[in-house]
């Protein structure tokens, strides 16, 4: 295994190198692109070519302020790097000019600093610890993002990487597992099964041919987890893939990945290609006689692949449905071989594990969920981005520390953790830890990571009503609980939505919900009912509101409202009525307007034009009456 110190030691010299010249880095992950982070690139190239700078320009990942996109960090030797974000072509020249060329940081343009060691650092810039999103967050998973080359093999392998690679091949097999069972690592996927007891499990099984899968389905609305990790740090999946297969006894492993995340796949092929070359994927693995291949099967897009079975099922050829368990996959998994099915998180953990000993992960959570969970920060959350943090930490320090509150003043009203799957959490149980049994525990689950953020202004009948049509439309339509129940449901809650629901509807929603948990044959239908569930537990109100009174408090459902125009604000300018594409609405020259209640589409192209907030609809006065109810007993 000499040859890995020899890499080592050549990419380390390479990487320190970096830093003895100037250099710009682009972070160009999915969201810095569509946030035009490749024309920044691009200018930053035409800019740099026509002063004729003398600069390294190299790219990055998302280092998680998504909302900052796109960001640009400029290092010099000898001083800490300072990352800009918000950033424009138009800004290129300036910064440049100020930065590179006179050596002045343009302070108003900075989000903080980051120091690699003894580097000097600016006065007036926030250090990133310091800097409000980042200072509750620990950055395992997260480490190289938006600080390395995802393309880059010396970058990763100067950052330490296949060090624990290198390690557990000097191991016995068992003793990987052992390791990885005493650090409590539990599966990110969302069930949180304990690793290390699932890799014993194919360990024992029978069978000289085994297999090791990654998902990569990530599917839920809100979630980009592992899409930020395969995009940033690839290296890092195959790394942790290749650790198992040493210790379960497989040669081979499949990323099932979704097709949707094309930039993903293709840095996944470029570490696939480098990790080869060097002989750190493939046959006699670091001169150890130890063979393990990975390949990429990119998925069509369904969500129920994101089930376990129902990926095997997909990596075979055939229509991904979900299989009945027993036998689990540890036995009888892909082609009826045993297989380790873990995602691209609880991968990404065990090189950490290994390297730096279980003692150290076991330092970070609660007794019964160890370590850092990455989770996903969107909807009305000033701060939307990627995010990892101890376990144990509380929902509130997510949202308020971390996320930065809710978006223009607004009041918290839920959080949806957990995706379709998971559970709407109240207020009053924000500062619940986050582990796998208190978010159960509270009707809601861990899920992959993904959190959407609700303001005053949503209305959670309608909440309930999306992810139950996400789930719907998903429904793969094997078992008849999911396929039938789910649709039953959905055309409640579209009953409800539109002021047709009946008061007998409540108690049917909650039968239907128990009965598919308890019978549908796979996670997808065994959980999809958790949003209506939660949201009837707690915001009952709201229900009782849309089938008594026939009104959406929130002024979310369309079909419950009535567009009305206030006669003593009105001052007859007529904008409202230009902008109303059904006209509904008349009046005189200088006189009050009206709304025709029986003409009116409910399209809301009123409102914008109104500069004397004349115009409003007969939810929007009780907007803040509706309080999530008591908690009821299940």
């Amino acid at each position: 295994m000499g040859h890995l110190s020899e890499l080592h030691a050549r990419c380390t010299d390479q990487y320190i190198e970096k830093f003895n010249r100037s250099r710009v880095i682009v972070g160009l992950g999915t969201c810095g692109i569509a946030a035009g982070g490749d024309k920044v690139m691009a200018a930053i190239q035409h800019e740099a070519a026509s002063k004729n700078m003398h600069i390294d320009i190299d790219f990055t990942s998302c280092i998680g302020i998504c909302f900052r996109e796109p960001t640009v960090e400029i290092s010099l030797p000898g001083f800490a790097g300072v990352i800009y974000g918000d950033m424009t072509p138009d800004k290129v020249p300036y910064l440049l000019e100020s930065h590179i060329i006179n050596r002045h940081p343009v302070e108003e343009w900075a989000v903080m600093q980051i120091s690699e060691g003894s580097t000097a650092l600016y006065e007036n810039i926030t250090k990133m610890n310091d800097y409000p999103f980042y200072s509750k967050q620990v950055r395992t998973v997260t480490s190289r993002l938006g600080r390395t080359n995802p393309e880059s093999l010396t970058d990763y392998v100067a950052t330490d990487g296949y060090k624990a690679l290198e390690k557990a091949l000097s191991m016995q097999q068992l003793d990987i597992i052992e390791e990885i069972k005493k650090s409590g690592l539990r599966g990110r996927g969302g069930g949180g099964f304990p690793t290390g007891m699932k890799w014993g499990f194919v360990y024992q099984a029978v069978g000289a041919k085994k297999y090791v899968v990654c998902n990569a389905d990530e599917g839920d609305p809100g979630a980009f987890m592992d899409r930020s990790v395969l995009e940033g740090d690839p290296h890092s999946v195959l790394e942790g893939m290749a650790i198992c297969g040493y210790a379960v006894g497989a040669d081979e492993g499949y990323i099932f990945v979704r097709a949707e995340y094309p930039l993903a796949i293709k840095r996944l092929q470029t570490a696939i290609a480098q990790a080869e070359k060097y002989g750190l994927l493939g046959n006699n693995i670091l001169d150890t006689g130890f063979n393990f291949k990975i390949k990429i099967k990119a998925g069509a897009g369904a969500f129920v692949c994101g089930e376990e079975t129902a990926l095997l099922t997909s990596i075979e050829g055939n229509r991904g449905m979900p299989r009945v368990r027993p036998p689990f996959p540890a036995n009888q998994g892909l082609w009826g071989k045993p297989t380790n099915l873990n995602n691209v998180e609880t991968y990404v953990n065990v090189p950490f594990i290994i390297n730096r000993g279980s003692d150290w992960y076991t330092s970070m959570g609660t007794e019964e969920s160890k370590g850092s969970k990455v989770f996903c920060l969107t909807g009305k959350i000033n701060n939307t981005g990627l995010a990892e943090v101890p376990m144990g930490i509380s929902l509130r320090d997510i949202i308020y520390s971390v996320g930065g509150g809710i978006q223009n003043g607004k009041r918290f009203k839920a959080v949806q953790i957990g995706g379709p799957s998971g559970g709407c959490i109240r207020e009053e149980d924000l500062d619940l830890p986050v582990d796998y049994d208190s978010l159960t525990a509270a009707g809601a689950m861990m899920g992959s990571g993904g959190l959407v953020v609700m303001d005053e202004t949503t209305c959670m009948v309608d909440v309930a009503k999306f992810f139950l049509s996400f789930t719907q439309t998903e429904s793969c339509g094997k078992c008849t609980p999911c396929r039938e129940g789910t649709k039953r449901m959905l055309e409640i809650l579209n009953r409800l939505c539109s002021g047709a629901g009946r008061m007998e509807d409540l108690d049917t929603l909650e039968r239907l919900g128990r009965v598919v948990k308890n019978t549908a044959l796979c996670g997808l239908g065994q959980t999809c009912p958790n949003p209506i569930l939660s949201t009837i537990l707690y915001y009952r109100d709201e229900y009782l509101a849309h089938i008594q009174d026939k009104r959406c408090p929130a002024g979310a459902c369309s079909a419950l409202l009535v567009y009305q125009i206030d006669p003593d604000k009105c001052k007859g300018c007529s904008k409202c009525a230009k902008n109303c594409p059904a006209g509904a609405i008349t009046g005189g020259k200088k006189k009050p307007y009206f709304i025709d209640v029986d003409k009116c589409i409910k399209c809301g192209a009123c409102l914008p034009g109104c500069q004397f907030e004349a115009i409003y609809n007969d939810a929007a006065p009780h907007r803040n009456n509706c309080r999530p109810a008591t908690r009821r007993t299940a």
